[in-house]
């Protein structure tokens, strides 16, 4: 079984070193472990000291395209590389690597297919009071779209099986963590927790300027990967509301006609018809997008069989080639 352990940087070049030296050389169940190092675009001497500390995997961007980017591509070369297990961790050494070890366990004994690193951030000091209870609030909002029970759905230290890689396709440019989690729990793969303890700031978060700025790009990251699977959902309970609104005026102009006093509430039944109206119109959406969620579904199937494909033992002999900027050899070197 082999093991990528990918590291998005950015500039990392004082906080590698201290990333790397806890760094896991043996687990048990794993045969192999290899270190990716994601180059997002990085203008000082990350990648030169990552080769220092023995660093041979190397996916480089020529400027800075982001965190979901970044591992998105760190996940294609290392299954393209024949990984088994994918762990994600960060350049800036919040993350313990000595903990990886354990973070990989219910993988490899079959338990789950991801598993996130609960921060408890309850518990970190460099949080303010603000702080913790959104990434509370953010955790739970994700969990009810999910479906799932993930203490710190924004943590980035994770490990993923290759047949969770397989069935996940991240969309967004913002951070791949709201979205693989709402993706793994509607599409049912199993998804587990494990404590571990932050290591001391070394800097700023890159991914945001403040609080507000990370609650608002964290939202639209939900809400845009709640639609693509509960569209349908959002429609037929708007159709139910607005149908039952628009009924009230009707039963209220029924009452008055009975009472023998319809006479000047016309109105009612203006409002009460263009009520139904849009609760007609939630319906006509709410099969349009189920029709649509069928057939992303159909094409998800037909993704993850070419994925299946692509990252074959076959087409491994294939990516051996390239090099660490995707460049293969000239075509007769290729025989």
């Amino acid at each position: 079984m082999r093991l990528f352990i990918q590291i998005p940087c950015l500039n990392e070049e004082k906080t590698l070193p201290m990333v790397l030296e806890n760094m896991p050389t043996q687990i048990p169940g794993i045969d192999d472990i290899e270190l990716l190092i994601i180059d997002d675009g990085c203008s000082d001497k990350t990648v030169e000291v990552a080769r220092k500390l023995g660093v041979k995997h190397f996916v480089h961007h020529a400027k800075p395209m982001g965190l979901a980017r970044a591992f998105r591509d760190g996940v294609d070369y290392a299954l393209k590389h024949g990984a088994d297990i994918v762990v994600n961790t960060d350049g800036d050494n919040q993350y313990p690597s000595e903990a990886i070890g354990e973070l990989v366990q219910p993988i490899i004994r079959h338990e789950a297919d991801i598993v996130v690193g609960d921060r408890q951030t309850a518990t970190i000091k460099e949080f303010s009071w603000f702080k913790r209870k959104m990434q509370h609030f953010g955790s739970w909002v994700v969990n009810k779209a999910a479906g799932t029970h993930i203490p710190d759905a924004a943590s980035g230290f994770r490990a993923y099986s290759k047949n969770s890689l397989l069935k996940l396709n991240i969309v967004t440019e913002f951070s791949y963590c709201m979205e693989t989690i709402i993706q793994a729990g509607n599409k049912r793969i199993a998804i587990a927790s494990y404590a571990i303890k932050t290591n001391p700031k070394t800097r700023e978060s890159r991914l945001f300027n403040n609080i507000f700025e990370h609650m608002a790009k964290s939202g639209c990251a939900i809400i845009r990967s709640f639609l693509m699977f509960k569209s349908n959902v959002i429609f037929k309970w708007a159709a139910i509301i607005f149908c039952i609104l628009g009924l009230i005026p009707f039963v209220r102009f029924l009452m008055l006609v009975c009472a023998g006093n319809s006479a000047g509430h016309v109105q009612s039944l203006l409002m009460g018809v263009a009520l139904l109206m849009v609760g007609v119109f939630c319906v006509a959406l709410q099969i349009i997008s189920e029709v649509q969620r069928i057939q992303r579904k159909l094409v998800e199937d037909q993704l993850e069989r070419t994925k299946e494909l692509l990252y074959s033992t076959e087409y491994q002999k294939i990516w051996a080639k390239q090099n660490e900027y995707g460049e293969f050899p000239p075509a007769q070197e290729l025989h």
